[in-house]
Parts: structure tokens; C-alpha cells; sequence
């Protein structure tokens, strides 16, 4: 078994954890396994007739992968929870946790191009076996559509002056590189030099990733599977996120305006709030590991 803190150092591990009110023989899902953290604390939980699915797309964390019988990995986006969790003969499990942080060893590994702190390539996918990457947006796209992602996914405060900048210069040299980017980026950046690095490398990452649609797929699949008074537990770590989480458990919809299908007038909606406020890490979680600041916890039961 791997050194799991090389990968990842699990946020608000207890609370999401005990979020799912773990039975001895239950079937549980860890669809961000990462470091392997929460599901080592479900493993810790469940008996020898218990088991856990475990899903991640990103090759470098099944080096974190415990020798367990119980622990089943699925090497897949948690997208496509109910297909496996269907072709594994486990259609209903009794809880769902999902951490939809971004990894320490993610941001931390220059050449995977997550962060803004080393030089590497635009690449910025997740799943290595995916085909679009960061340079390929930065290329390819329109500046409409430029505009509308760093302004949806970053909400980056100039985002069609940043499009615009973005497409008359993109031809002039190469753009193939985080200090390349940056370079060009430098004319246009407004406030906090990092923080708005941040927001382009965000915006740019959820698009690359499709983070937003697996969301959404996600969800709606985990609330299917999970059997009644099963518990799903969410971890997200920004405000684009969380209100889709927030939103979907409240009402099982994304927007406020929508109705019908996924709209906000469904009296037959299947999951209930367990915390009403989302949790946030204690003040020495905040502290000992800075990237927990952002984080929030949403806990629902299926009725």
C-alpha cells in the first residue's frame, strides 16, 4: 500500500464519514477514492460482509489502494456510478460519499499542469486517458465561448476583456505552457495576482474535466442507487459547486426557474436535508491543512 499523504490530505474525514451512519454488513460508495482516506475510515467501520466501491479516474491514486477484500475498484469517473455499481450486482448501496477537491498530488505534480505554482504543460485532465486539454481550449475555442466559461466556471471579474486579450495574441507565440500562460495573461490580470490565476486555472479545469456535467450525473444516479435511509455524503470546495450540491438535494433540480423533470415543484423528491447548513472544517483542521478553508459537507438521506 502506497503512502496515502503523498497524495492527498483528506478533509473533514470524521464528518463525512459519520455522515453515512455506517451499518456492520452495508455496501458503500467512495466515488473519489484520492488518497484513500474516507475509505479507509469506512473500511475501519464495516464488517467482513460489508464492502466498498471505490471510483477514480486518476490513475496515480490506486497507489493508495489498501490490500482489502472488501474494497472493489472501479478505475472510472463517479459519472458512471450505476453502471458499475449494476455490473458489480449491487444496484442499491446504503451511502455514497463523494470529496470533490482537487488533490494535494494533483496540484502539487508540476507536469499535470493543475497549478500555478510550477511551470508544465496546459494539460489539466484528470483522467489521462481524456482527450481534451487546457491548451486545446485555449486554442481552439471561440471568444464567446471563451467569455462564458471564465465567467461561469471562474467567475473571473473581466472575463470578456480576458477572452478577448486571449484570442488576439494566442497566435503570436507558443501557448503551451502555465508560464507561457501567464506571461500573456499578465496585460489583463485585475486584483490579486494569484487569486486570479486561480480563477482561469478553475475555470479552465472544470471545463477540461466536464466537472460540472459529472457532477450532475453523478448525483442524480447516487440518488437512484441509494437504498431508503441511505445516506449520501458531499464535500465541495467552491461556491459554483456547492450550490449545485445545495440545490439538487433541496429540490432535485439545478436552476431556481426550472420545473417539471428536474424542476423545484417536486413533491415526490427523494432525499431530505440532514444538515440543513453545510458543515465546515474546525478551526484547527483550517489550520493544519490551509486547503480545508474552503471546503463544506452536505449530508442527505433518501426518504
Amino acid at each position: 500500500m502506497g503512502n496515502p499523504t503523498f497524495y492527498h490530505t483528506t478533509v473533514l474525514l470524521k464528518e463525512a464519514v459519520d455522515g453515512l451512519e455506517i451499518k456492520k454488513d452495508g455496501v458503500y460508495v467512495d466515488a473519489t477514492f484520492g488518497g484513500g482516506g474516507h475509505s479507509r475510515a469506512i473500511l475501519e467501520q464495516i464488517g467482513e460482509n460489508g464492502k466498498l466501491f471505490a471510483f477514480d479516474k486518476d490513475a496515480d491514486a490506486w497507489r493508495n489502494k489498501p490490500e482489502d477484500v472488501r474494497i472493489i475498484p472501479v478505475n472510472e469517473n463517479f459519472r458512471f456510478l450505476k453502471r458499475f455499481l449494476k455490473l458489480h450486482g449491487h444496484p442499491q448501496v446504503d451511502g455514497v460519499l463523494a470529496d470533490l477537491g482537487v488533490s494535494s498530488h494533483q496540484f502539487d505534480t508540476g507536469e499535470r499542469g493543475f497549478s500555478t505554482r510550477f511551470d508544465g504543460p496546459l494539460d489539466m485532465r484528470m483522467d489521462q486517458r481524456g482527450e481534451k486539454t487546457a491548451a486545446e481550449v485555449l486554442k481552439k475555442y471561440s471568444e464567446a465561448e471563451l467569455h462564458k466559461l471564465f465567467e461561469q466556471y471562474g467567475e473571473v471579474r473581466n472575463a470578456r476583456q480576458l477572452a478577448k486579450h486571449l484570442v488576439a495574441n494566442r497566435s503570436k507565440g507558443t501557448l503551451n505552457s502555465i508560464a507561457s500562460l501567464k506571461a500573456l495573461l499578465a496585460p489583463v490580470m485585475k486584483g490579486n495576482e494569484q487569486r486570479y490565476l486561480a480563477q482561469v486555472f478553475q475555470a479552465l479545469r472544470i471545463e477540461v474535466n466536464d466537472e460540472f456535467g459529472a457532477l450532475r450525473d453523478f448525483l442524480q444516479q447516487a440518488a437512484e442507487c441509494l437504498k431508503p435511509q441511505g445516506r449520501l455524503s458531499v464535500i465541495t470546495f467552491h461556491s459554483l459547486e456547492d450550490r449545485i450540491v445545495k440545490q439538487f438535494i433541496k429540490k432535485g433540480s439545478w436552476e431556481e426557474r426550472t420545473t417539471g423533470l428536474y424542476g423545484n415543484e417536486r413533491e415526490d423528491w427523494i432525499l431530505k436535508e440532514v444538515t440543513k447548513k453545510p458543515l465546515e472544517p474546525t478551526e484547527e483542521e483550517k489550520k493544519n491543512n490551509p486547503r480545508s478553508r474552503s471546503a463544506r459537507l452536505r449530508i442527505a438521506e433518501k426518504l
